[in-house]
Order: C-alpha cells, then structure tokens, then sequence
C-alpha cells in the first residue's frame, strides 16, 4: 500500500481521537467547568451534529479545491479547534470549539475516502477506505484509553493539546505524503454537486448506512450499563471489555475491505445480516460473563466489517459528479447512526421494555437496514419498477 494511504490513516487517527475521547472526560469537565455531567455530554451531541450539518456543506463549499489542499486545510482546521478545546474558558467557548473541530470531521474521511481509493489499484479500492478507517479503530483502541488517562492525571486540557499535537503531526505528513498529480478533482459547480442527489441508489445506500451503524450505537452507548446491570460485571473490569470491543473494530474493518473488493454487494449484504444476528444473539449472551466478552468482540468485528462496503457502495453509485459530496454525506450518515441509535437506546430504556431489550431492539433497527440493502439490490437486477436516475456526464 502506498505511504499517502498511511497519511491518510494518521489524519484519521487525531479526528477519532478528538471524537471519543471527551467520553472519558466528561466527570474532569463538568467539575472543572461547574457544569452538571449530562450537560458535559451536549458535548458529544455538539460534535455529532457539527459533522451532520457540516460534512456535506462544507464539501458543497470547498468543492473547487484540489483534495490534497483541502485535507491539509482540514487538518488545519482541526488543529485549531483542539486547540480552542484545550484553551476554553467556559462551558459556551469549549461546546463552540468543539464544533469547529467538527467540521473537520465529515469531509475529511469523505475526501479521504475519494483520494484512499486513486493511490491504489482498482480491485484493492474497499482496502483503501479500510485501511484509512484503521486510524479511526485504533482512536478507539489507542487514543481515547491514553487521552482519557492524560486527563486524569494532568487535566482534561492536557488531552486536547496532545490532540493538537496529533493535529500538527498529521497535517505534515499529509503535506508530505499524499501526491498532489492524484488528487486534483474536476472543478465542478454546486449546481453539478448536487446530481447525485437525483440518484436513488444513493439514497439508499445513506439509509443503509444510518440504520446499520443506529443499530450498533444503541448497544454500543450503553454497553456500561448492559455490562454491569445484567451480566454483573464489576465497573473496573468495563474499560478491559472495551479493549476487545477496540481489537474486533480493528478486525472487522480490515476483513469488510478484503471482502469488499472480491464482491461488494454479497459483503455488505453479509456484514449486516452478521451484525443482526450478533447484536440479537447478544440478548442471551449477555446472561454469561465468558458469553458476553465473546459477543462484545463479535459486535466490533460485525459493526466495522460494514464500514467500508457501505462507502464504497454510495462511492459506486455516485459514480462521477458530487461523488466528493456523496461520500461526504454518507460519513454524516454514520454520525446520524450514531445519534439515532443512542436515542432509540435510550427510548427502549426509559418508555420501553427496558435494558435488557437494547440488544434485541438493536438488531431489528439493523434488519431494517439489511432490508433497504435488499432492495438497493433489487434495483441492481432491474427487478424492482423504479429506474436510477443517470449520471451527468463530466
């Protein structure tokens, strides 16, 4: 793989990091900042958002730039942004830079993901976007452990200047590494942009995406309380089961984008029926400590061997004008999964049959992703009577 892919990775690594990492920091936050811990969290809600609304706009927007210019000022950006975290006065300035840091976010990995698929060869396409991804599970594996011990022991600030630091590091690498000739886009107008949202494949796909990854976080947000309250797990032994979760990520994302390039569809097809029935299976497994560490990482090789078949699904029937822009929107779909599946968690909680239904709830909101893929196939055979819109030409 070529070493621009790996500097792709890096930049990767610093936006996962900054992601995740205030939900260890959260306790230091609100005690610092004289705020309660529920409004500590508006903070990941913030950041989620800023990548929803910003992902696709700010690709709108920054369209007309070379990739490699526009991935460097990201990187910019986000280097800023944490270190506005790391300076913050008060509760408004740090929940203002963290959704500047946002911004970032979505159409990093959405450029990224154009530019991971023009270093490698065609059949090595899924790999790219994997291997890109790999930043994002080692954020989760490495990162937020490390940010949140830094914070611990020095202050939550200290994480953010580490994060800044990452921020500096990935911005050179990427000035350095990524190639400039590979990355030059047609200057395409917002109106051409905009095309790909005639598509109705497209369409599909970010559903797919958002009920896929609704499904995942419903479990994944309150994995503590599942851990603790129904297997009976000590709160010390949460942050080692987390580690596994972390190693099947790693797992997963790598094997979907093996799979990815020998045969899309029947992979992401395959990856969601497995996440449905790991996250149904987990209802009983969950009864059973060794059962429930199985199925913990179970959930993290399932969850991210779906990453990237389904971007490189909206990448294929974007195919051309606003692909930069559905890829984009399709990484603001996974952070509308997110959001979704934390709230639908939380609905099956407190108005519904309880904690023990996540898991079970979970894997119906993923059926009905697997569901729309079906019928994304039915439209593949010519055997469902809507006919996709065709691509303008470029």
């Amino acid at each position: 793989m070529p070493i621009g892919l790996f500097a792709l990775t890096a930049g990767a690594f610093g936006i996962g990091t900054t992601e995740f990492v205030i939900m260890g920091l959260l306790l230091q936050v609100s005690a610092d900042l004289g705020i309660s811990v529920s409004t500590a969290g508006l903070l990941i809600s913030g950041y989620a958002l800023g990548v929803f609304v910003g992902a696709p706009l700010l690709t709108l927007l920054t369209g007309r730039l070379p990739r490699k210019v526009l991935l460097v000022a990201l990187m910019v950006v986000f280097t800023i942004g944490n270190i506005a975290c790391a300076i913050a006065p008060d509760y408004g300035s740090l929940m203002v830079a963290r959704v500047i840091t946002s911004l970032a976010h979505g159409t990093f990995f959405g450029v990224g993901s154009i530019v991971a698929t023009g270093l490698v060869a065609p059949d090595r396409k899924a790999s790219a976007i994997a291997i890109m991804f790999t930043g994002l599970t080692m954020a989760t594996l490495l990162g937020v452990p490390f940010g949140a011990w830094l914070g611990l022991h020095f202050g939550w600030r200290s994480t953010f200047w580490a994060v800044a630091l990452i921020g500096v590091v990935a911005t050179l690498v990427l000035a350095v590494f990524v190639p400039a000739d590979k990355t030059a886009p047609q200057p395409l107008s917002i109106r051409q942009e905009l095309t790909v949202l005639t598509k109705p494949q497209v369409w599909l796909g970010l559903v797919m995406t958002a009920l896929g990854f609704a499904g995942v976080f419903a479990v994944f947000t309150y994995i503590q309380p599942i851990l603790t309250r129904i297997t009976g797990f000590s709160d010390a032994a949460v942050s080692p089961i987390l580690l596994v979760f972390g190693g099947g990520l790693a797992i997963g994302n790598l094997l979907g984008g093996k799979l990815a390039d020998k045969r899309l569809m029947p992979t992401l097809l395959g990856t969601l029926v497995a996440l449905t029935l790991v996250e149904g299976v987990m209802t009983f497994a969950m009864q059973d400590k060794i059962a429930a560490i199985i199925f913990v990482g179970l959930m993290g090789i399932a969850a991210f061997a779906t990453v990237a078949p389904l971007q490189m699904r909206v990448l294929e029937k974007a195919n051309g004008a606003g692909q930069g822009l559905a890829s984009s929107l399709n990484i603001a779909a996974f952070n509308l999964g997110n959001a979704l599946g934390a709230w639908i968690g939380g609905v099956t909680i407190d108005r519904g049959p309880g904690l023990g239904a996540v898991t079970w709830v979970a894997a119906l909101v993923t059926l009905a992703g697997l569901a729309v893929a079906l019928v994304s196939r039915a439209l593949d055979r010519g055997t469902v009577g809507v006919r996709p819109v065709a691509s303008t030409p470029h």
